[in-house]
């Protein structure tokens, strides 16, 4: 079962999250095989402001101790979780993106509100998402932004352990 997970950081916790950055690191090692995309979102300056992972686990109950137990979280690093359902429509990894990791701006686009999910359909220029389901889209001019309470974007890029 496939999940979006995006920890928000609170406000001056840049230190202790570049603190626990190698924790962070080795923790999300253990779910290598099991994640979709990674990385943090960015303000306009470049400085992280938050962390999304999008993981396939094996049920319901292991998606809020995979948030939970995340290190930064563990110390105070994030101040609210968004944690939802998620379905990999494009069926790859950001690690198959075709556009490749450099190059390009990457966002984080969310559509909040509540009731069944919009814009499931898949925009046909497909290459130029990293990820792409019910809550993740690559920028505002995809949603029907009627259809939502409220919209975010968020600067993104690729996340990992340096090769």
């Amino acid at each position: 079962m496939e999940f979006l997970c995006y920890h928000r950081d609170r406000p001056d916790s840049l230190a202790l999250r570049r603190e626990l950055l190698e924790e962070h690191w080795s923790y999300m090692d253990r779910f290598a095989e099991e994640l979709i995309a990674r990385g943090p979102t960015l303000d306009d300056d470049g400085v992280p402001t938050g962390s999304v992972h999008i993981v396939d686990l094996p049920d319901p109950a292991a998606a809020p101790a995979f948030a939970f137990d995340e290190p930064g979280y563990r110390a105070g690093v994030y101040r609210d979780v968004l944690l939802r359902r998620w379905r990999n429509l494009l069926g790859r990894t950001m690690w198959d993106f075709p556009g490749g990791e450099t190059g390009g701006n990457h966002y984080l686009v969310l559509g909040l509100g509540t009731g069944q999910p919009a814009d499931l359909t898949v925009p046909a220029d497909r290459d130029e998402l990293i990820a792409y389901g019910p809550d993740l889209k690559t920028a505002r001019g995809v949603l029907t932004v009627e259809r939502y309470a409220d919209v975010e974007v968020h600067g993104w890029t690729f996340g990992g352990r340096p090769s």
